[in-house]
This record gives C-alpha cells, sequence and structure tokens, in this order.
C-alpha cells in the first residue's frame, strides 16, 4: 500500500512539472454507468454521420481491453484558455483550442516524458498514451478520478480552473492509489442550454451532437443543412459558447503553454481576409494546427456558408 502511494504521488508531481493543470487516478474497470448511457446516445443516431463512434463499443467501456493486464487510468488535464481574441469582431470565430500548435503533438509529447519517468523511477511498466485519438471515453475517467464532473454542457468541468483544457490519459498496468469522483456542482444553472446557438443540448447533460457547431464545421464532410443557416453564431471551426458563459469559467487562468501561442497573424486576420484566404495563406496560419483537421476546401466551406446564411 506505501509504495502504490508513493508510485501515485511520484507520478503527479512529474506531471505538474511537465505543465499538466492536474492528474488524477482511476481503477482501470469497466465504466459500468456509462454503457446504457452510450448504447442509447448511438441508437439515438445523436452520432450524426460519425460512424466510427459505433465501432469498439467494448473497447469505449474497458481499458482493459485496449492494455492487457491494465491497471489504472492516470487522466490529465492540459490548461489551454487564453484571453487573446481576435481582433475584428466580424471576422469568422475559431475555438480558441485551435489557436496554436495541435494539441495532439503538444500533449503526445508530454505523455511520452511521463512514460519515461515511470519507466525510470519505477521500472518495468506497460501502457499506452491516449490523446484523444483512440476509444477512450476521456470524460469519464477523469470524472472517476476526481478531475471534475461532466457538466449539463456534457464537458467535463473542475470547480477549480472551469473547462479550457484538455484531457489525455496513460492506461498501465500499475496498482496504483485511486482518487475519489468529483460531485455535481451545476446545481439548477442552465446557461448553457440556453447559449446553445443551435439547441444541440437538448436537455442537461446530453447532447445531439449532430447540431453541435463543432461537429458542423469539423465532422461533418458533407454540405451543412440549411436549417442551420443564421445559427451558426459566425463559427467557422468550433464552438466555445457552452464554455464561455459557464459560470466556473470565471476560474480559468490563462495557459503558460508556449506552444498554444496563437500564429502572428491569425488573430489579425479581417472578414474580407478569411473570406479571401487562399490555399497557401492556409497552409502559412494554420501549418500546425488543429485547424488542418476541416482542410482548406472545409474551412472554405464553413466560411461561404456564414457569409450566405446572413
Amino acid at each position: 500500500m506505501r509504495l502504490t502511494t508513493e508510485y501515485s504521488t511520484k507520478i503527479k508531481n512529474e506531471a505538474s512539472r511537465l505543465g499538466f493543470l492536474s492528474c488524477g487516478i482511476s481503477k482501470a474497470d469497466f465504466l459500468e454507468n456509462e454503457a446504457p448511457k452510450l448504447e442509447q446516445w448511438l441508437n439515438q443516431g445523436r452520432h450524426g454521420t460519425m460512424s466510427y463512434m459505433e465501432n469498439h463499443f467494448d473497447k469505449r467501456l474497458d481499458p482493459r481491453l485496449l492494455v492487457p493486464g491494465a491497471k489504472s487510468v492516470i487522466s490529465l488535464l492540459l490548461n489551454y484558455h487564453t484571453e487573446q481574441v481576435q481582433t475584428d469582431p466580424e471576422a469568422p470565430k475559431i475555438s480558441t483550442y485551435a489557436y496554436g500548435m495541435d494539441y495532439h503533438f503538444v500533449i503526445k509529447e508530454k505523455l511520452k516524458n511521463l512514460m519515461h519517468f515511470i519507466h525510470m523511477e519505477i521500472g518495468e511498466v506497460e501502457g499506452r498514451v491516449f490523446v484523444d485519438s483512440a476509444p477512450v471515453m476521456d470524460k469519464a475517467w477523469a470524472a472517476k478520478s476526481g478531475l471534475g464532473w461532466v457538466g449539463k454542457n456534457t464537458n467535463l468541468i473542475s470547480k477549480k480552473a472551469g473547462s479550457f483544457f484538455f484531457i489525455a490519459e496513460l492506461i498501465i498496468d500499475l496498482e496504483l492509489e485511486y482518487d475519489l469522483p468529483s460531485t455535481d456542482h451545476c446545481g439548477s444553472c442552465t446557461a448553457c442550454i440556453d447559449a446553445c446557438p443551435t439547441e444541440a443540448l437538448i436537455q442537461p447533460y446530453q447532447i445531439d451532437g449532430s447540431k453541435c457547431i463543432s461537429y458542423l464545421t469539423i465532422e461533418l464532410k458533407e454540405s451543412i443543412p440549411s436549417e442551420f443557416h443564421n445559427k451558426m453564431d459566425n463559427w467557422a471551426f468550433g464552438c466555445d459558447v457552452c464554455q464561455t458563459v459557464c459560470p466556473w469559467n470565471r476560474f480559468s487562468q490563462p495557459h503558460t503553454e508556449p506552444n498554444f501561442e496563437p500564429h502572428q497573424d491569425l488573430l489579425s486576420l479581417t472578414k474580407k481576409e478569411w473570406e479571401e484566404m487562399t490555399e497557401e495563406v492556409f497552409s502559412s496560419v494554420f501549418k500546425n494546427s488543429a485547424v488542418k483537421r476541416t482542410k482548406y476546401e472545409g474551412l472554405k466551406r464553413n466560411i461561404k456558408f456564414l457569409s450566405n446564411g446572413k
């Protein structure tokens, strides 16, 4: 028991040194509470065209199927909150998480360093690192390990830090000391539900992913349905509305990660420059950005949809 506590403390201290906002640990087990919710969500078609969500159903719910012999899920949060804003109030907006370098690169490097630390300090430990790229229910694991609760906007919310952060995991075959889940602190607040431009938050704690602006501007590869004209709130990539209105985000602090600083030209782009953006400018401004996920044609589609809807 003493060793599990000692190992857990070492891992959390190193996570902090690497720049993670917080670190929590939970037992690698079957997510019993999430199973019926996920099944219902998929059966109702709330995932839209994200057919990959239907794959690996069992793996999503049991990390031991992803990492044989897994005993612990180490959940980590990395802050991306910024007070910097786009200068032209009429310019198409992009979610602040995409201002800097693609978070997949930044976090994966930190996770590899943490895994290396575990090998050096503890010994032979088998495991895998995950950054939003495998069937892992990261919000459920982060909540289970006490890092926050899944709020009415379906995002993980922390009393200390709000919700402008990324979630990542290490799933390893080492037994550790496990944290207790957090309690829900949304109370009677419905700010996120009231503010959602497309009414994607169909009821507290439930989202229709096929109506979410982030889905429409990033995941959807077909044309954006005309029913969303005048409802996109000028978002061209992602959407921050349900986080911006959340009262808990008054506790968000600006990040200190140099890689998340925006490209020097990004925030100053005018509405006209966005609308006339060439592929060359796109490749330059978004060279290592998450915006590349939607590709040049996808971003042009989104911007055109915004201008046609007015």
